[in-house]
Formats: structure tokens, sequence, C-alpha cells
């Protein structure tokens, strides 16, 4: 039986003729209109679709008065959370999201988030961490209702905390162009490739940033000699001065603190509880910061500088406690997992330039249903299927292909090979199609944010059918595979994010993606294609001898 608690929407399974208006709680085959996905609201139609499909009763949610709706509630709460630079989305699936609208700082109100979360489990708010490097584009918070309805009584209340709190939840502190002065200290041992290698690695640092070095001097490793040119750039009104010293710091009365005091600067602090990174040296001359930089920034690796520096580009003031505060997360020197300065390709983050989608044409099966006629080889009018499909994929907005071939490879090669469509042979092929699968993400995965999974017997797949695909593709809010369908029913070829790449590996036999697909319901968007072509059917002989032209149905 249904059932409600006070605050709460009715849930349960309920009777066909008592659920018009209710929201699916799961997928339901509904045929002939195909599969009704979870949080559909079923209306007359569908009902009498279950019911023709032998359905007697669905688990369905039906909200009452004070409930509110999950993208509702989502997008009201989120519009009261977002701070400066920062955009909140339209919701989808009970979810709305915080984007970042500039490159910088994350500065997060860790009280306003602990105190929403703690309303009701129906609400939650998943954020990133305070003072995290954060790209435009990039998603910085989620707010997301767990239910199908959040009662009135707790939106509200989450709404009432963000209006009270003394600053938004989450907001940007931008990336300022600052001037920046870099010293490079020479003992008589130290090469210059060294000194012209760890400048190269700073300047990388600090583009992603959006910054430069504007000023640059090479001098002995003496307190002299670097308070002369200390005064010097602070004469010259940089922001922002940086020192690779040819020995590390072990003192703060060693030769870069003494420096900076010499040039009538003052130290601030010495060393940090993040590793790499001790020996960082943070320090003020004038209106300038000073900081002693440890050996480890010689290396583009994560080091405890890098959390330094992106604040100071930012205009977040750095102090000794906070970076006395550094130490919880501040292991890094043993996380290898963890990303690295130089990983530029940040999947699950989402990105300003359009994605990059390669197509795969999967072209190695050995049509065992035909008989020993290789299918794809098979003329459809006056050309092989496989070329067919090949054609189409460079006529359409994809921004690469690569087929995957196997069985009778030379022969599938030769009916392209005047499309200048690069190929790989799969010495696997009669494992079953996932490792033709498996060997194009394993090419492509790095190099594109989503891979197009084509099958080479679907002639009939139009250019404007796989661009339909293409344009709905979008990771950043929750599109991270795409199905074509005619009337509810699933085909081919379908898109998915490289983001799934480790779950590609763990694909097997001759199913292909459909498992992952099935695994992941909740990032996969339909587009409703008024085609049968999507479907692959074409394994038998009296079915191929019965299509004539691109016109023909295939059979579904």
């Amino acid at each position: 039986m249904p059932s409600r608690k006070d605050d709460q929407m009715i849930f349960g399974r309920l009777k066909l003729e008592n659920a018009e208006g209710a929201i699916l709680a799961h997928a339901v085959d509904a045929e002939p209109l195909g599969i009704l996905k979870k949080g559909t609201v079923l209306d007359t139609a569908m009902l009498d679709a279950l019911k023709k499909a032998g359905h007697l009763s669905v688990l369905a949610a039906k909200l009452e008065d004070g409930d509110i709706p999950e993208d509702t509630a989502a997008h009201e709460i989120a519009k009261t959370l977002a701070g400066s630079n920062v955009s909140v989305r339209a919701p989808f699936t009970g979810r709305s999201n915080l984007m970042s609208e500039q490159n910088g700082i994350a500065l997060l109100n860790r009280d306003l988030i602990n105190k929403i979360n703690t309303i009701d489990p129906s609400i939650t708010v998943a954020s990133v961490k305070n003072f995290e490097k954060i790209e435009s584009g990039q998603m910085l918070a989620t707010i997301k209702i767990i239910p199908f309805s959040s009662p009135e009584e707790y939106v509200n209340k989450a709404i009432g905390f963000a209006e009270l709190a003394d600053r938004s939840l989450v907001s940007i502190a931008p990336f300022l162009r600052k001037k920046i002065g870099v010293i490079s200290t020479q003992l008589p041992s130290t090469p210059e490739k060294l000194i012209h290698k760890s400048e190269k690695i700073l300047l990388d640092r600090l583009q992603r940033c959006d910054n430069e070095i504007t000023f640059r001097q090479t001098v002995p490793h003496h307190e002299n000699d670097v308070a002369i040119v200390l005064d010097k750039l602070s004469r010259k009104q940089c922001d922002l001065i940086l020192i690779f010293g040819a020995s590390a710091i072990t003192d703060v009365r060693d030769v870069i603190p003494t420096a900076i005091k010499e040039a009538g600067g003052e130290i601030e602090h010495f060393g940090m509880p993040v590793d790499p990174g001790n020996l960082l040296l943070l320090g003020k001359l004038k209106d300038c910061t000073v900081v002693g930089l440890p050996g480890c920034t010689r290396s583009p690796k994560l080091n405890g500088f890098d959390w330094v520096l992106e604040r100071l580009l930012a205009d977040v003031e750095v102090t000794p406690s906070d970076i006395m505060a550094m130490g919880e997360g501040g292991l890094l020197k043993e996380i290898s997992s963890r990303p690295q300065p130089r990983d530029k390709r940040q999947k699950t983050m989402p990105k300003s330039e359009p994605n990059k989608i390669a197509a795969v044409l999967l072209a190695a099966g050995q049509s065992r249903r035909m008989g020993t006629d290789n299918k794809l080889l098979a003329l459809i009018d006056g050309k092989p299927m496989v070329r067919h499909v090949a054609e189409t994929l460079l006529a359409s907005n994809v921004d690469d292909v690569l087929t995957v071939t196997g069985h009778e490879a030379d022969e599938v090669v030769k009916t392209m090979w005047d499309l200048s469509i690069p190929s790989v042979q799969n010495p696997d092929f009669d494992k079953g199609l996932s490792t033709s699968l498996k060997l194009g993400f394993e090419l492509l995965h790095n190099k594109f944010d989503g891979i197009l999974v084509c099958l080479g017997d679907m002639p009939f797949v139009s250019q404007d059918q796989i661009n339909q695909i293409l344009e709905v593709f979008d990771p950043e809010n929750g599109r991270s595979i795409i199905v074509p369908t005619q009337n509810g029913k699933r085909g081919n070829p379908a898109l998915i994010s490289t983001q799934f790449w480790e779950e590609v590996r763990d694909i097997s036999g001759d199913i292909g993606a459909k498992a992952l697909i099935s695994a992941n319901d909740h990032v996969v968007h339909t587009v409703e294609i008024d085609s049968s072509s999507i479907f692959a059917d074409i394994d038998t002989p009296d079915i191929l001898a019965s299509l004539t032209s691109p016109a023909d149905k295939i059979s579904e």
C-alpha cells in the first residue's frame, strides 16, 4: 500500500486507475510506447499502454499539497546560494548546478552548507572545496533533491538560512593580472639549464592562473646580491616576487630571508605543513609579497606553493595561520592519483570550448548468421554496407573517425581506401563486440570528450540523425550518454562520454555498451528519431535481400 508521513509525499505501489499524474520510481516497459523512464509523469496514454503490456500497478510517487516538485525545489534553493561570478543552471532530474563564470578561487561558506545539509535528508548540497582552483565553466556546487519532492517547510528553511547568511554559499575570487618578478639565485655549480627549466615550469603555473612573468633576474646566491634585486623589483612596483634559491632555505637567518630584511622587508612565516612544500617562506617588502620557493617548485607536480600562489593571484589573503591550517589534506607526496598541475584534461569538469567527439566504426564482426558472406561487404545501392556508414560519419559533425577491423580486415579496409579513415585491427575480435569497443576507447579516450559507437551494419542511419545525437551531448548538465529512440525503443548509434573509460574496460562478451548504459541511466538522454534506421537487424541473407535502397525500412 502507498504510504505517507505527515511531511512526505505519497510513495508506494499504485494501481493503474489511481496513478494518473504520479511519478514513476523506476523505469517500466510500456510496449508499444517503449521504456518509460524513472521520473516520468504518467498520463492517460501511458497508463493505457502499461495496462496493455500487462501491468496492474506501478511503483510511483504522488505529490500532495505542501510538496514542492524536485526541480522547482532544487532551483529555488540554488538561486539563493550563488555568489559573485557564479551562475545557476536550469534544473533537471531534481538537480540544479552552480557554475563558475571566471577562472579563480572558490570561496565557500562552510557554515551555510553544513546548516542546509542538516535540515532534512531530502535536501542535499555538494560543493568543491574551499579555496579550490576553479576554471570558468566548472561546476561549483550541486543542489539535489533526493526524492521527487521536498516539503515546502524544508525548502523555505534552506532559503531562509541562505538569505540570513553573512555571505553566499560559494563565490569566485577571479585571478587578477599581477606584476610578477622572479629571482633565481646561482652558485658556481648551478647549471643555467636548471634555471631555465625552473622558470619555464613556474611560467606554466602562472599561465594556468591567467598571469605571466614580468621581470626575471639571475643573481649570485648571496644575501647582498639578492637584496639589491629585491629593492629594484620593489621600485618597479611588483605585486609579487618569487625567489628560486640555488640552495634550499633552512632557517629564517638563511640567505633569502636575510636578503628580504636587508631590502627593508619582513618575514611573515617560514615553513608549511604540506609535503612537498615544507620549506616555503612568506615575506613582505613594502606593498609587495615575497615568496621564497621550496625546491619542489622546480617540478610540475602539485605542492604547497600551488595553494599559496593561487590565492595570492586571486587577491585572497594568505596569513601565517592560513598556512598552518593547510596540514589537513597536505600530504601530497604519496598521492599518485591526485590530479597534477599539468593535467589539463579534467573530464568531469565542464569547459567553455565545444566537446570533441570521435566516432568508432565497429567493423570487426564475423557475421555468423549471414553464413559464409561478410555482410559488411554486401552491396547496397552499389556500395558496400560498411562504406555507407563510413561516408555518413565523415559527412557528419564528428571530429574524427576510427575504424576497428577484425574479420576479413583487409577486405573491409579496401572498401574505404580513398576515404582517409584510420583503422586498427582488433586481434581479439572473435571474443565479441566488446573487445572492439574497448580498443576504440583505449585509443581515443585521452583525446576526445565523447565516443560515438557506430555499428558497421547500419547503412541507413543518416548524417542528420547523427548530428541530432551530437547536438544534445552535454556531460556538464547530466547528458553524458546519448541514445536514439523510436517510439521509446532504444537503438544505435550511442554517444558515450569518455569519463566512462574505466567502466568500458570492464565490458565483456558481445553485448557492447548495453550494460554500461543501463547502469548509468541517470545520465542517459534519449533523442527521438522518426526512423527505424536506428535498429541494427541486418543479420540474415533474407533481410539483406529485401533491402534495395536507403529508403527501405529495417525490421524492428
